[in-house]
């Protein structure tokens, strides 16, 4: 994986996105203190801790949920950091949710179209008319969709409701909503959660078809190490709002630190 990113001129790999010094305090309460990271063009790169690190605190933070305390985050070399929280996915980042975030009386595809609101489909009065123009955008829209749709396998699920389908379906109509927007950069917050073990496989190949086929940058935060081990090409480690290891999957999951973190110690 590491080996496909994009390198500039020099043969350097190019970092598309930064966190510089960043902290969040919720009062007296500290939820993320100083955290610093890159991540590469093409990367898939995971975010692991134990319950309370600071982990989805830190995606809400790059998505606007939040307003740092301090710091600032960049992306493609813009700052990102005092953007409208709707602005977000206009600068190519998608995102999913820890609890998922469904339109559950619409079907498959409708929640679908509905991450292509980003792409504008003429004014008012041209969606009015229906001219040419909004139809072909419209036809464009529907053909994105429709090719997410055979990407994650939900062909079967196209035309049914959201609110009748299995959880680990849902979790996948989610990660295709966030594709559905077109992103350059996908946040996944805990994508693996309440997945069965068979799932999961599927979603650590969808995530390497993403990043492969695609060309789209991934930071996840999960807790399920064979994903990680299986899908990242690297590894930050928080815990209480600080940076505690970063590196490969392996030398992350070695590192002593690390273990005291998760067992106690």
């Amino acid at each position: 994986m590491a080996g496909e990113r994009s390198r500039g001129m020099e043969g350097s790999v190019v970092s598309v996105f930064q966190v510089r010094d960043v902290s969040l305090r919720f009062g007296g309460v500290q939820a993320i203190g100083n955290v610093s990271f890159d991540v590469e063009q093409g990367e898939v790169f995971a975010i692991i801790g134990p319950n309370g690190a600071g982990k989805t605190s830190m995606l809400n933070v790059i998505t606007r949920v939040f307003d740092p305390s301090a710091g600032s985050v960049r992306f493609e070399g813009h700052d990102i950091t005092q953007l409208a929280r709707h602005q977000v996915v206009h600068h190519g980042i998608g995102r999913t949710f820890q609890n998922i975030e469904l339109f559950e009386g619409g079907t498959v595809l409708d929640n679908l179209l509905l991450g292509r609101h980003r792409f504008s489909h003429g004014s008012l009065l041209a969606q009015c008319l229906w001219t040419p123009s909004v139809r072909r955008a419209e036809a464009q829209s529907r053909a994105h969709v429709e090719e997410v749709i055979t990407l994650l396998d939900l062909m079967p699920y196209r035309n049914s409701p959201v609110a009748g389908l299995p959880y680990g379906v849902r979790k996948v109509v989610e990660l295709a909503r966030a594709l559905a927007t077109q992103p350059r950069l996908l946040l996944l917050d805990e994508p693996a959660s309440g997945l069965n073990p068979e799932e999961t496989r599927d979603l650590a190949f969808w995530i390497d078809d993403i990043q492969k086929d695609l060309g789209i940058t991934v930071i996840m935060v999960e807790h399920d190490m064979s994903l990680v081990s299986e899908a990242a090409d690297r590894v930050l480690c928080m815990n209480m709002g600080e940076v505690l290891a970063l590196g490969t999957p392996q030398a992350v999951q070695n590192d002593p630190a690390v273990i005291a973190a998760y067992l106690g110690g």
